[in-house]
């Protein structure tokens, strides 16, 4: 096999675009530069060599291009970073526009195992793991390219009682979703595009989560959180007509036709009281045993819940102040898909370690679906002696773009 970094049979190294951007001037103008040389050459570019790498499992790949952005309905990878920017002062509707060009292209290369533009170690990149880059925006960039097209929805959530928010973990311009089952290729992953931004924006936030090693847990496993809770039982099935109801918008406003909203949400945990409390108080806090996932009132983890089953004493198997009953709603339109990853700083001397969950909520409108579900939660949990939601932020996730496209181009036009 021959790639753009390897000697070919007669000895000399192949000519990329790549080599003609770093080995010229482009070397010292940054990806924000070449990116106009990088346009002109592209139509020249050589075609991969035969027995390349092409997108398909066998070599990590996850499409970058399609109807939907990578990294909702993907599967969940073992390790995800969300980055939150503030556009600078300086930032108009062009230089938006730019910069989600400069992003599209470099995240497609990166999620293909290809170098970014001005990638001054392209080695880095040739694992790509699952990755993907999943591009959000904040109220402040819509309004910044057309305000008459904000959504309805997108702005900050309503104030909870049980809320402890921390600004430095919320709110945001525009946000990427970068996950990965490899931690080098994700590292190297922001690293690129965080040097793209940086023309444009400042990072206002970074929080990274973690799930199982992939292939350590047959695929489909509901994760554990760090309570030991098997936590996302009931989710739309990624690729079904219910998923889609509950997660992509249907255009309203047009621009956003293809795509959804994302709520995360940092929850912080207190495992150390949460260690104070027995096996059978623990499941009763949630509803479901810790050994499988199971409903109180069942045996396997997808059992149905039955909230009318009374003990021996009469009083609810389930209690009424328990997460699941409290979460469940009998409106089939107040649902959500989530996606959960733990957090742990580690522990500290003399001080409660700082863990928690970054809830993830991705639905076709925050305020219809995830508002309701989480306001009876604040107004009863039994898991509200233990949790504390610090952080807290909405975006619009567009719908995905064409190879020669840019994400967020339906608003624009």
């Amino acid at each position: 096999m021959t790639t753009s970094h390897q000697p070919t049979t007669d000895g000399r190294r192949g000519l990329s675009r790549r080599h003609l951007l770093l080995g010229g001037a482009a070397a010292g103008i940054g990806a924000v530069g070449a990116v106009g040389i990088d346009a002109a050459i592209r139509a020249g570019e050589e075609q991969p060599a035969e027995g390349a790498k092409t997108s398909g499992s066998e070599w990590g790949l996850e499409p970058f291009y399609g109807v939907h952005q990578a990294g909702i309905a993907t599967p969940p990878p073992a390790l995800t970073t969300f980055l939150a920017f503030d556009l600078l002062p300086t930032t108009d509707r062009g230089a938006i526009e730019r910069m989600l060009r400069i992003l599209t292209d470099d995240a497609a290369k990166l999620t293909q195992a290809r170098s970014a533009l001005a990638d001054s170690e392209p080695e880095l990149a040739e694992v790509a793991a699952h990755l993907t880059v999943t591009f959000g925006f904040g109220p402040e960039l819509v309004r910044r390219v057309n305000a008459n097209r904000l959504p309805a929805w997108l702005s900050p959530l309503p104030a909870f009682s049980k809320d402890a928010l921390n600004n430095a973990t919320s709110h945001g311009d525009l946000l990427l979703q970068v996950g990965s089952d490899d931690p080098l290729s994700l590292s190297h992953c922001i690293r690129m595009l965080s040097k793209d931004a940086r023309t444009f924006a400042t990072l206002r936030w970074s929080q990274s989560g973690f799930r199982n090693a992939k292939g350590s847990q047959p695929q489909g496993t509901t994760m554990r959180n760090l309570f030991g809770q098997v936590d996302g039982t009931v989710n739309p099935a990624p690729g079904s007509e219910d998923f889609a109801g509950v997660v992509w918008s249907g255009g309203e406003p047009e621009w956003m036709a293809g795509g959804t909203s994302l709520v995360l949400r940092r929850i912080a945990m207190n495992l150390d009281t949460w260690d104070m409390v027995d096996r059978v108080g623990r499941e009763s806090a949630v509803g479901r045993t810790l050994s499988n996932g199971a409903p109180l009132t069942g045996s396997e983890e997808q059992d149905e819940t039955d909230f009318q089953a009374t003990n021996t004493l009469g009083f609810p198997v389930i209690a009424t102040e328990s997460h699941i009953r409290r979460a469940r709603s009998e409106n089939t339109s107040e649902r959500i898909f989530r996606r959960g990853y733990n957090y742990d700083d580690g522990p500290t001397t003399g001080a409660d370690g700082n863990a928690g969950l970054l809830f993830a909520s991705y639905q076709a409108d925050p305020v219809a679906q995830f508002v309701p579900l989480q306001q009876r939660l604040d107004d009863l949990d039994m898991l509200n002696e233990w949790i504390s939601h610090v952080g807290s932020a909405v975006f619009a996730i567009p719908a995905g773009c064409a190879e020669g496209g840019f994400v967020g181009e339906q608003l624009f036009q």
